[in-house]
């Protein structure tokens, strides 16, 4: 009988679904959100998915180690877009009587970038699914191209390839 290593009760699954209360209070700790934490515990699920369970040597650490990584990514991408949202706050308002003031486009602005944005979104849309899902995971999720190589299975060099081309493709149909 061929039976699946996750299923076992003391494979990986049987490890996860014994620690899951264990890795609950361990991010709540870390994250200071019993939410956030529910999530991540619900991510490593997922990932569980995707792990031959014959590599893994002590599934109680690996547990712990690919939550702590998710984590890590969480607080990185967060970072990132509060960089992002700083640096877009910074760009767009000016002090008026020392209260921050949005910047407002004139009506001429508003439609001309309703277009750009329109457009972009077709170029994005008609780009071929990989390269899609790069683009979208690097410039819209904020994730490395590391993280973007290890979300979809492919080499670093593969995700540069792809967004060349997306960014190639892009450039292309600027207005």
């Amino acid at each position: 009988m061929n039976e699946n290593p996750h299923n076992t009760p003391d494979g990986l699954m049987g490890a996860y679904l014994s620690s899951r209360e264990a890795l609950v209070r361990f991010l709540t700790a870390r994250t200071g959100s019993t939410n956030e934490a529910e999530d991540i515990v619900q991510d490593v699920y997922f990932k569980l998915h995707s792990v031959d369970p014959a590599e893994i040597q002590n599934p109680t650490a690996f547990l712990y180690r690919l939550a702590s990584n998710l984590f890590i990514d969480r607080l990185r991408s967060a970072r990132r877009r509060e960089a992002r949202d700083d640096a877009y706050a910074t760009s767009n308002t000016e002090l008026s009587g020392g209260e921050m003031v949005a910047q407002m486009p004139n009506p001429e602005q508003i439609m001309d970038s309703r277009q750009r944005l329109q457009q972009l979104m077709l170029t994005v849309e008609s780009l071929p699914p990989q390269c899609q899902r790069v683009f979208m995971l690097h410039k819209l999720e904020g994730l490395s191209y590391s993280e973007v190589a290890l979300k979809l299975g492919i080499s670093k060099s593969g995700v540069e390839k792809h967004m060349m081309s997306a960014l190639k493709r892009l450039s292309e149909h600027k207005t």
